[in-house]
C-alpha cells in the first residue's frame, strides 16, 4: 500500500517592505512521503519571498512538468516559476521558455556546488533564471516548525533566506545571477 501525503496547515503573515506587499496567507501544504521536512520548509520560505495572491503550490515531486511554486495570470501566462533542488538544465530551459522569470532554490550547498560544476556553462546561458542557495539552519531551528499546524510569529526578524532567527543561529543565502555559481558552504 502506498504511503499518503501528510497535510500541514500554515498561517503565514507576510510583510515585504521591498515590494510593499502585506498579507496573511492561510496555506495547506501536502508533504509527499519522499519529501523531507527541510524541503517542505524551503518551499514555505520560497512562498514567503515571492508571496502574491496568485502564487500557488505545484504538484512538485509528483509531477515533473510543474514547478514547486508558480504564479499564473488569468489568461494562463506563467509569470513566475519556482523550483527547488538541482533540476535538470533541460527542464530549466523549458521553464525559461514558458515563464517570465524562473527562480531555483537549492538547499543542500554541497550538492548545489557539484550540480553547478557539472552544468554551470549550460545554466549560465539561461536568460531570466536566478539561483539562490539556502544554507541549512541548525536542525532544532526548523524541525519544530514542521508541526502539522504552524503560525508565523508576528514580529519575526528574517534572514535573507527567510529563516526566522528567534534564538537560532543566523543562516545566510546569496542570490546569484547565472554568471556565478551558487555560493559554496
Amino acid at each position: 500500500m502506498a504511503l499518503k501525503s501528510t497535510v500541514f496547515r500554515v498561517e503565514l503573515a507576510v510583510s515585504d517592505l521591498d515590494r510593499h506587499y502585506y498579507a496573511d496567507h492561510s496555506l495547506t501544504l501536502a508533504r509527499h512521503p519522499a519529501e523531507t521536512d527541510l524541503r517542505m520548509m524551503v518551499r514555505l520560505v520560497a512562498f514567503a519571498r515571492h508571496a502574491h495572491p496568485d502564487l500557488r503550490f505545484g504538484r512538485g515531486l509528483c509531477q515533473d512538468e510543474e514547478p514547486d511554486l508558480w504564479r499564473r495570470e488569468a489568461d494562463g501566462t506563467v509569470r513566475l516559476w519556482v523550483t527547488l533542488g538541482q533540476p535538470d538544465p533541460r527542464r530549466l530551459r523549458k521553464a525559461c521558455g514558458h515563464a517570465g522569470a524562473v527562480v531555483v532554490y537549492t538547499y543542500q550547498p554541497r550538492a548545489a556546488r557539484v550540480w553547478w560544476e557539472q552544468h554551470g556553462e549550460e545554466l549560465a546561458q539561461l536568460a531570466g533564471c536566478a539561483y539562490t542557495t539556502c544554507r541549512t539552519p541548525p536542525r532544532p531551528a526548523w524541525s519544530t516548525w514542521s508541526s502539522r499546524a504552524w503560525r508565523s510569529p508576528p514580529p519575526c526578524r528574517r534572514t535573507p533566506c527567510g529563516w526566522p532567527t528567534a534564538g537560532a543561529r543566523s543562516s545566510s543565502t546569496a542570490r546569484r545571477r547565472a554568471e556565478r555559481p551558487p555560493p559554496a558552504c
